[in-house]
């Protein structure tokens, strides 16, 4: 996707290779790293937020991320905190939109088969989708509008509450 050239320094971080014009994602909350827009400044990257690798400074080990104009310096001990971001998932993508979506549709778990997933999915994709995979899959989705049903125990929990 961002081949190596001698315009783009990289940093290695165990099995990634980043570089700049990378595409990654934030994969846990992090409260404490300072991100700055131009002259302001504030506190705060979270799980699931995207950006693009604009600087690699291997001399001061430090990796630049722009987060829609926030840009977060990198020191080594942070960069668990980044994985590529050229294939997500459809959990990953939700409440994301983006210019174009290429949606891999084949088999999988039960659960995930669903009409919900699916549109969440195609609901992505603000001017450009295409689906790949098994058409009979799509149909299975299409058909199955079942909701999982999760016991984790809320409905006791809050009755517990609510009884005093």
């Amino acid at each position: 996707m961002n081949p190596p050239g001698p315009d783009r320094p990289e940093r290695r971080f165990g099995e990634y290779i980043f570089r700049r014009g990378d595409r990654v994602m934030q994969v846990r909350n992090n409260y404490d790293v300072v991100w700055k827009d131009g002259l302001t400044s504030g506190m705060g990257v979270f799980n699931g937020d995207i950006g693009q690798v604009v600087e690699v400074d291997n001399r001061a080990e430090l990796l630049t991320v722009d987060f829609d104009g926030r840009r977060v310096e990198y020191t080594p001990d942070m960069l668990g905190e980044l994985e590529p971001a050229y294939a997500i998932t459809v959990h990953k993508a939700q409440g994301s939109e983006y210019r174009a979506v290429i949606l891999a549709v084949c088999e999988g778990a039960p659960m995930l088969l669903t009409r919900g997933v699916l549109y969440t999915a195609i609901t992505r994709a603000r001017e450009l989708l295409i689906l790949v995979g098994d058409e009979d899959v799509v149909a299975h989705m299409t058909a199955n509008d079942r909701q999982q049903r999760r016991y984790s125990g809320l409905r006791w929990r809050l009755a517990q509450l609510a009884n005093g």
